[in-house]
């Protein structure tokens, strides 16, 4: 029998899977991560004709877990494409609902993530929650000035996971987020570098869309006269181009693979006759490295010097050459924490939890 605490629901839909776990309190007891294959999405013409069918993969998770429905105190689910906002947790209702429906900034798979919680706490008689969306833009103004008035910078970056690393080092160091100066990066297929300034992201790269770092398969940020030429001279589309940028950029570009423990096994590999690339793969683990450790120590000058912690997260930082690399650069300006992987599901039941209690402020989306 559970203790009688909390029972939080969180959904986290993907473009290839939907993840769902119960959760206790802050007491993870059950999760599923269900593969959704390419003739399953490609049955349905829109995001919101997936909705039924991925509401029954949820709804047999809970039967399967012996879970009436009506027993749940709170749904969370990831929050997706919705106009610029500050970081929190944020009540789903009618307007964020339309905004996603109708994909108005946006078309992604998290988009889902509000609308299923909607659903199935409706059937529960409980509330549903979203909790640092990917639309969080907290930048000062400063952060927003890129050179031209035409192309100001964008917040766009990994928020939930961003933050709720950030709250968990916060705790090891006995302080309040609220209190504390952070300088996360999260490290995967795309790496996002953000300054935290008492609980809010001030200033971060576009992770997107080639600012930052160069990573497995983005390109980061390029030189601009170079770019210029390449659209106007190379006779690449629109398409091929961004697919240089996102995609087909980085440690993919330089050595094939996507995969940072593939590139560390190049790097001990004898390199004979048969190279097919011209970079060798201890240079561009080098350049990688250099580049995030760059955008890092940027962050200092944006935090004034007064850092409490590194932190280093994502997939990445499970490598331990990587982190290992990482702290001899970054290791002078302040103490470096490693919180591998992500912790989108926990970050999101926490969130809920926090409401639940009366430990942080529900907000209100709204148009």
């Amino acid at each position: 029998m559970l203790p009688d605490t909390e029972k939080i629901l969180v959904i986290n839909p993907g473009s290839t899977s939907t993840k769902v776990a119960l959760f206790n309190g802050l007491e993870k007891f059950a999760e599923t991560t269900v593969p959704h294959s390419n003739g399953d999405m490609h049955s349905f013409e829109t995001l919101l004709d997936q909705l039924f069918f991925r509401e029954a993969v949820i709804r047999r998770f809970l039967r399967e877990q012996g879970w009436k429905i009506e027993n749940l105190d709170a749904v969370a689910g990831r929050g997706g494409m919705l106009h610029p906002l500050d970081g929190g947790i944020y009540k789903v209702g009618p307007d964020m609902l339309a905004d996603l429906r109708s994909s108005r900034y946006g078309a992604h798979a998290s988009n889902l993530g509000a609308q299923l919680a909607w659903e199935i706490a409706n059937r529960a008689d409980c509330p549903a929650y979203i909790v640092d969306p990917i639309a969080v833009d907290e930048l000062d103004e400063p952060a927003r000035l890129s050179g031209h008035p035409e192309l100001p910078r964008i917040s766009v970056f990994h928020a939930l996971n961003q933050r709720s690393v950030a709250r968990l080092v916060a705790g090891r160091i006995g302080k309040s987020y609220d209190d504390s100066r952070f300088i996360v990066a999260h490290m995967g297929g795309g790496i996002s570098i953000g300054a935290h300034k008492n609980g809010r992201v001030v200033d971060v790269n576009n992770a997107l869309d080639g600012d930052g770092p160069f990573t497995p398969e983005r390109a980061g940020t390029l030189p601009t006269g170079q770019v210029v030429s390449l659209c106007f001279k190379s006779g690449k589309s629109e398409a091929e181009i961004r697919k240089m940028i996102k995609g087909g950029g980085g440690v993919v570009a330089y050595r094939g693979t996507n995969d940072i423990r593939e590139l560390v096994k190049q790097m001990d590999a004898p390199q004979g006759n048969g190279e097919i690339f011209r970079t060798k793969p201890s240079v561009v683990f080098e350049a990688l490295c250099r580049q995030i450790a760059q955008g890092i120590c940027a962050h200092g000058a944006t935090l004034e010097g007064k850092v409490d912690a590194v932190i280093l997260t994502g997939g990445m930082a499970y490598s331990a050459v990587v982190v290992d690399r990482l702290k001899s650069m970054c290791g002078w300006m302040a103490p470096v924490e490693i919180v591998p992987g992500e912790r989108e599901m926990e970050a999101l039941a926490e969130g809920a939890y926090r409401v639940l209690r009366g430990e942080e402020p529900l907000k209100e989306y709204s148009e």
